[in-house]
């Protein structure tokens, strides 16, 4: 059987089955996909570092830390500031899980509203 070249199932062996590590990992990637995004923007917007700095108010080494992998301090403020001044929108998702258990929903909010007022 030959050696692997897929980092996942590299990660997976190395790691073992470390819940800690695991959630690490994911962390690690949310920020570096967040990083990644901004600068793919910037550079497609054709626009340098301080460039985008100047726009959205702030300085240079802002933008850079806001680019790199190990940043964790991304604000939904400053990712707004970021995409309105590349002529974008932010949007943002909640995925589920994937786990083996199921939540039951909450129920709507109108139903909610609907018993409070009632009471």
């Amino acid at each position: 059987m030959g050696q692997t070249r897929d980092a996942l199932k590299i990660l997976e062996k190395v790691t073992g089955s470390s819940k800690a590590v695991k959630a690490g990992i994911a962390d690690a990637k949310v920020n570096f996909e967040v990083a990644q995004m901004i600068y793919d923007a910037r550079t497609k917007a054709g626009f340098s570092q301080s460039e985008l700095a100047a726009l959205i108010g702030t300085k240079q080494p802002v933008i850079a830390r806001l680019e790199d992998a190990d940043y964790e301090g991304h604000s939904l403020t400053m990712l707004q500031r970021v995409a309105a001044a590349l002529d974008q929108r932010l949007e943002l998702r909640f995925v589920p899980k994937k786990s083996r258990t199921r939540r039951r929903p909450p129920s709507p909010v109108g139903s909610r509203r609907r018993r409070r007022q009632s009471a």
